[in-house]
This record gives structure tokens, C-alpha cells and sequence, in this order.
């Protein structure tokens, strides 16, 4: 093998190592007039939780069109959401924690359980599970190390999706369907829903069951294949069925099942050369083969509840499964250098790059908490996870024309096949001193084991079967004085820590066998409080997070593999204040000012102390303004209107000579409804109201001799107006 197959097999090898794949406060359902969240894994007020948190409702994400995790994650302080134009595609940061490799920093949950990956070799941290909106009840997004109560792979944060439970005292069927356009796009896309909820025993045992399906026009172009215009259409598929059995007071037993299915045409990113002037009308690729993106999730799920009088029992036992098929057009980065593999005697190709992930995931916790509202609280419990995971890539050689090269075809076979397991016990108690002190603490061990096998075999790298294999043990802690100031004010610290494991290393000659865990610390100051008979609300923290043997992708004499090295800091503020002046309004105002840089030299990814980190803007917000009113004769109406925006973001650290800056963006989005006779609602939206040329992000891609070749581009999805009629009894 030549030098510079070499050169090119290692770009190959840093994607086995899980380098990033190219591409790449509202109201709820209430008690007593009070938002509940489940965040400490109990019904609490969320105005006592000394977490920061924010609540998405599911009511909300709907009034204001929005279809995915991109659409509204910009009106929660502190995250960032980019994807490639399709949901699922997508990475997600809280409080300025990137992934730089390719496991998520971000814990995502689906009602009691974990789902995607916490193996390095998924890419959990760039194909993050973006649920339709329909049956979700609320999203409770959780800021800093979520360790103690929710395990791995949080250190950033938490998404928390919960679901609609069945309701055993009422027969309710719902529907809805729906019209929108995209500036640019192909034709309308459009949308329809349906859910009904059966009381089978009254009081006792109901079922419900939904479906929905979605159906987005693209908008962007190839100027390299005539036949991909709009290449960027996509649909989405997904129904669930849940049963809520009650036979006593005491015992409650939940089943559900969700699926859901995505089925992507192309990509949605935007080309640009290097001094980013754009291609073709600024909203183009430049991709020879289509790049499909295809998504499936069967989830399954038993909660059993049990209430002995002093404690409560939880059983949560899930199994999930995920398929995704992902194609890029590789050709920028070996198509081109066939010239230099052979010698001259074979021009610039086609490389199309086929990667299929594949995830079978266990998981069950048991645990027993005391009941709510004493001055002693307390919780205890075990967890247990199983993964099986795949990670296919195929590298295929063709000709300008579309013909086979059989002296490199394929260029690369790789199979990444692991097992991860995951065992834990945890803890978490409160102590209340008096009506005004309160001291919440909890503990947490965990140890997993990984197997792993590296299988290759291509024209430009060698042929391979080789296992590996990991364990590590992990302990974590949190602690959390409060102090009550009244009983709608709470001043609060935190002290966090978190962890993301490591796992077996790629096997290459002077790579460590194992990539070690990282770890986080938070520290934080909050203060959560209604002033003026609630007139004016108040979540606002402070915040320090020290991040200490990071995983990074590092060379090796030339090979790419996994490694621990150096640390950062990320340092700010977050807040949401809402204001209600009167009946019916209410003023929001969401920001969040973020210092997130590396605290020392990295030479691994070319950062020196100072740099700052990738995919985080220094400051993010929004300002909304939501009016709801009585019509008459049983009608109503209601109004909102919003404005977010998030500053530059870089695509690596600073000293990196790939580095690109995404630009600023600033998003105007309306929303109105009119309800008749509470049955039949009209409602109407539009997001990116002023079309902002924004970006979520913007990557220089390399060529396999790691030199610039074009600038890829992730954008604000372009001015959507829609329509719908929902329908309820």
C-alpha cells in the first residue's frame, strides 16, 4: 500500500473510531394549577426541583408548528440542536458540552428508560432519536450532569420525553390534519393524526392508541445530478398503543408500544466553497448519488407501580430496537483521489458511503421511594442494561459514468459489531431542617463491560477480524442545599457529576486498547420563585462545569483511534423569566450567555488552552408573547409570536485549520388558533417568518489527505407557513 492509500485509509479509520459523521417555559398538564415534572424520578412542582429546568408541552410544540427537535429547541436557554435537514440527524447540546467524538452528551429518555446507545461505536451523539409530537405530553429538558439518577452518557444534560397516558375515566377521540409550505420547496407537504382513548372499566383499565404521518417537501438541489432537485423530501411515520390496568389503589400497571419510521430522500445541507460563496441559488449540494436517510424505532415498555403505604415499588422494564441507513457521497474525499491511489491510470470517481447502525437494547430498574411531601424523602434502586449494536460501512468505487472500478471496488468493508452491559446501583435522599433549609443528596455506582470487534477488508485498507474488549467502574454524587425563602421562592447550589464511558479502542499498531470515560462537575447557583401572586416568575442559575479526560479522536503515526486528553471548562448563565400582566397573556423572556473553552493545551484536535469549544453560541435567547381569549358563545382564541436567535458557532476548536464558523441567525415565528364548542380548532403558523439566511451550523470537509475541500452548511429551515383543523370530543 502506497503512502498515500495510507493517508487515505486513515481518514476511513478515524470513522471507526467515531469521529462525527459527515453531514452533520410552557405550559402542561398540571395538578392543582402547578407544572409537575418527574425530573427526581417523582411528582414534584417544578418550582422545587434544584435542577435548572426547562418544560416543553406537547400542546405547545404543536400550536406552533413545530416538527422537530430543531423547531423549538431555540426557545430553551442553554440548547442547541443542528441536523442535516431531516429529524434524527441531529446533535444536541446543553450548557456548551459538544460531543468530539461520537457519543452523545446528552441523555435522552423516553418515559422511565434510556434509548440509543451509550457504546462509542453508534454515533448515539450525532443520530439522536427525535420522537413526532403528537402523543408527547410534555419534554422536560434538564440542565447539567444528570449522573446520580439517570447514568451515563448525561454529563451535559438530559432530554426527557413524556408520554399521554390512557385515561380510565373518559372516551376521548382526537384528529387533525394539516397543510404547509416551505419557501422553495416541492409542492405542499402535509400531515394527519389521529388518537383515541377507551375506558374499558371505568376507574380501572383503559387503552389508547394514535397514528400520525407527515410528509415534508424538500428544497434543495444537487449542481452536480440534474435528477436530485429537492433531494431534501422526507416522511414520517409513527403509532403508539399504551394500556393502564388500575385493579387497586395500590397497583398500577403500564404497557406501551411506539414505532416510528422516517424515510429521507437526500440531505438538506447546503454547499459552499471555501471563501463561502455558496453554490448553484445558494440553496444546493453538490452530491453525485443520493443521500437517504432511513430510520426506524420499535419501542416496548412495562412500568409496574406499587404502592405499599411507606414506600412505592417502580418496576420499568423496556426493550427498543433502531435501524438506520444512512448513504453520503464520499467522492470529495476519495472519489478524487483515485489519480494518486493508481499511479494516473484511473481518474476522479464516485464513492458512495453506505453506513448502517443498527442498536437491540434492554434495559430494567427497580426502585422503592418514600412518599412525597414528609421531611424525610428518599429513594433507592438498581439498573441493568443490555445493548447489542452494529456499524456497517461500505465504501463503493464507480466512474464519472456510473460504471464499477474493479481494481478498488470496494474500497472499504467495515464492521463494527459491540456488546455493551451496564450495572447500577443508586440513591437519592431530602432532608428538610426546618420550613426553611433543605438538603438533597444521592449517590451513584456503576460498571460496564464492552466487547468489540474491528472486521475490514477493501482496496485501501487491511483486511481485519480483531476483538476487544473494556470494563470500567464509575462512581457519581450530587448534592444540592435549598434554601426557602417563602413558599413560592427557592434559592439553590448544586454540585454534580457526570459521566460518558469509554469502551475498546480500534485495533492499530500503538493505539491504547481502551478509551477511558470522561467526566463532568457542575457547579451551580439557581434561584426559582412567583413574585406577585405569580404575576412574575423567575428561573435563573448560574453555572461552572469542569470537563476532565475528554474523548477525542488522536493520530497515531498516521492511523486515527480513540484517546483521553485534556480538559475544559464551560462557565455562564441561563434563565427564563415570564411575566402575565393580564387575563390570558403571558411575556416570556429565555437566554442564556455561554463560556465554553478548552483549560488547556489538546494537541490531539489541534486545541490550545483558550480555544473555544464547537457548536455552542456565547449567547442564545428568545422573547415570546402568548395571548389567549374568549370569543363568545363557547369559543376562544389564542396568539403567539416569537423571536430567537443564537450567535456564531464554530464547527471544531478555534486553533483547528478546519475550522469554520457557523453564522448568527434570528428566527421570527407567529402561531394563532380558534377553537369552536372546545370540539373543532383552526389554527395557523408560521416559523422563520422573515426567511433568515441563518445557520445551524457550517463544517469544513477535508479530502483524504486532509486538505479543505468544500464547505457544507446546515441551515435555518427556510420561511414554513401551514394550516390545520383539529378536532376533539
Amino acid at each position: 500500500m502506497t503512502k498515500r492509500a495510507l493517508l487515505v485509509a486513515s481518514s476511513l479509520i478515524a470513522a471507526l473510531a467515531a469521529a462525527p459523521a459527515l453531514a452533520q417555559e410552557s405550559t402542561i398538564g398540571t395538578r392543582e394549577g402547578e407544572i409537575v415534572v418527574t425530573a427526581q424520578k417523582r411528582v414534584q412542582n417544578v418550582q422545587d426541583v434544584p435542577i435548572a429546568i426547562s418544560v416543553v408541552g406537547g400542546e405547545d410544540i404543536q400550536e406552533q408548528g413545530s416538527a422537530s427537535l430543531v423547531d423549538y429547541a431555540g426557545y430553551v436557554p442553554g440548547m442547541q440542536a443542528s441536523n442535516t435537514g431531516t429529524p434524527g440527524q441531529t446533535t444536541i447540546t446543553l450548557r456548551g458540552v459538544a460531543p468530539l467524538n461520537g457519543s452523545q452528551t446528552v441523555g435522552i429518555y423516553l418515559d422511565d428508560a434510556p434509548v440509543g446507545s451509550s457504546a462509542i461505536y453508534n454515533r448515539a451523539g450525532q443520530f439522536t432519536i427525535d420522537l413526532m409530537p403528537y402523543d408527547i405530553q410534555r419534554i422536560e429538558v434538564l440542565k447539567g450532569p444528570q449522573g446520580t439518577l439517570y447514568g451515563a452518557s448525561s454529563i451535559g444534560g438530559l432530554v426527557k420525553y413524556v408520554t399521554v397516558q390512557p385515561d380510565t375515566r373518559e372516551f376521548r377521540v382526537k384528529a387533525g390534519a394539516e397543510g404547509f409550505a416551505i419557501k422553495g420547496g416541492d409542492g405542499l407537504g402535509w400531515g394527519a393524526q389521529t388518537m383515541v382513548n377507551v375506558p374499558i372499566v371505568e376507574d380501572r383499565l383503559a387503552i389508547s392508541a394514535s397514528f400520525a404521518w407527515r410528509s415534508t417537501p424538500g428544497w434543495v438541489d444537487s449542481v452536480n445530478n440534474a435528477d436530485l432537485d429537492d433531494q431534501n423530501s422526507y416522511e414520517q411515520r409513527g403509532g403508539r398503543v399504551a394500556l393502564l390496568w388500575e385493579p387497586t389503589p395500590q397497583l398500577s400497571v403500564k404497557l406501551a408500544g411506539i414505532w416510528q419510521s422516517l424515510d429521507s430522500d437526500g440531505n438538506g445541507l447546503y454547499a459552499a466553497d471555501l471563501d463561502g460563496n455558496r453554490l448553484g441559488d445558494g440553496r444546493s449540494f453538490n452530491n453525485y448519488v443520493p443521500e437517504s436517510y432511513d430510520f426506524d424505532l420499535d419501542y416496548y415498555s412495562a412500568t409496574i407501580d406499587y404502592d405499599f403505604g411507606p414506600a412505592t415499588l417502580t418496576s420499568a422494564t423496556t426493550y427498543s430496537k433502531t435501524k438506520s441507513a444512512q448513504v453520503q457521497d464520499a467522492s470529495y474525499a476519495f472519489g478524487v483521489l483515485f489519480p494518486l491511489l493508481t499511479g494516473g491510470a484511473i481518474g476522479p470517481g464516485i464513492t458512495p458511503f453506505a453506513l448502517d447502525l443498527g442498536l437491540k437494547k434492554w434495559t430494567q430498574e427497580v426502585r422503592l421511594a418514600s412518599p412525597g411531601g414528609g421531611r424525610f424523602e428518599w429513594l433507592i434502586g438498581g439498573f441493568y442494561t443490555d445493548e447489542t449494536t452494529s456499524n456497517a460501512q461500505l465504501v463503493r468505487s464507480y466512474d464519472m459514468d456510473g460504471n464499477v472500478i474493479a481494481p478498488l471496488d470496494p474500497l472499504a468493508i467495515v464492521g463494527l459489531p459491540a456488546t455493551y452491559k451496564e450495572y447500577a446501583v443508586f440513591g437519592n435522599g431530602s432532608f428538610k431542617f426546618n420550613e426553611m433549609f433543605e438538603l438533597t443528596a444521592g449517590l451513584r455506582w456503576a460498571r460496564n463491560e464492552q466487547t468489540f470487534r474491528q472486521i475490514s477488508e477493501g482496496a485501501i485498507v487491511p483486511s481485519a477480524n480483531d476483538p476487544g474488549k473494556s470494563a470500567e467502574s464509575v462512581w457519581t454524587f450530587s448534592v444540592s442545599p435549598q434554601v426557602h425563602l417563602n413558599d413560592h421562592a427557592m434559592l439553590y447550589g448544586r454540585v454534580a457529576t457526570g459521566y460518558r464511558p469509554g469502551g475498546p479502542n480500534v485495533i492499530v499498531p500503538n493505539v491504547p486498547p481502551s478509551v477511558d470515560a470522561d467526566r463532568m462537575t457542575n457547579y451551580e447557583i439557581g434561584f426559582k420563585g412567583d413574585l406577585a401572586d405569580g404575576m412574575v416568575s423567575f428561573d435563573v442559575a448560574g453555572f461552572w462545569m469542569d470537563w476532565t479526560d475528554i474523548q477525542v479522536t488522536r493520530a497515531f503515526g498516521g492511523v486515527s483511534g480513540g484517546a483521553n486528553g485534556g480538559k475544559a471548562t464551560s462557565k455562564g448563565f441561563e434563565g427564563t423569566v415570564a411575566l402575565r400582566p393580564a387575563t390570558g397573556l403571558t411575556l416570556t423572556a429565555t437566554g442564556s450567555y455561554t463560556d465554553a473553552s478548552l483549560s488547556e493545551d489538546v494537541p490531539e484536535i489541534s486545541g490550545v488552552d483558550g480555544d473555544r469549544l464547537p457548536a455552542v453560541p456565547r449567547f442564545s435567547g428568545a422573547l415570546r408573547a402568548d395571548y389567549e381569549f374568549e370569543l363568545g358563545g363557547g369559543s376562544k382564541g389564542s396568539f403567539g409570536a416569537g423571536v430567537r436567535h443564537a450567535s456564531s458557532r464554530l464547527s471544531l476548536v478555534e486553533s483547528d485549520p478546519l475550522v469554520a464558523r457557523a453564522r448568527p441567525y434570528t428566527s421570527v415565528d407567529l402561531n394563532a388558533s380558534v377553537t369552536f364548542n372546545d370540539h373543532w380548532t383552526v389554527r395557523a403558523y408560521a416559523r422563520n417568518l422573515l426567511d433568515n439566511k441563518g445557520e445551524l451550523a457550517r463544517t469544513t470537509l477535508a479530502d483524504g489527505l486532509n486538505q479543505p475541500s468544500f464547505l457544507a452548511i446546515s441551515p435555518l429551515q427556510p420561511r414554513t407557513v401551514g394550516v390545520a383543523l383539529d378536532m376533539a370530543f
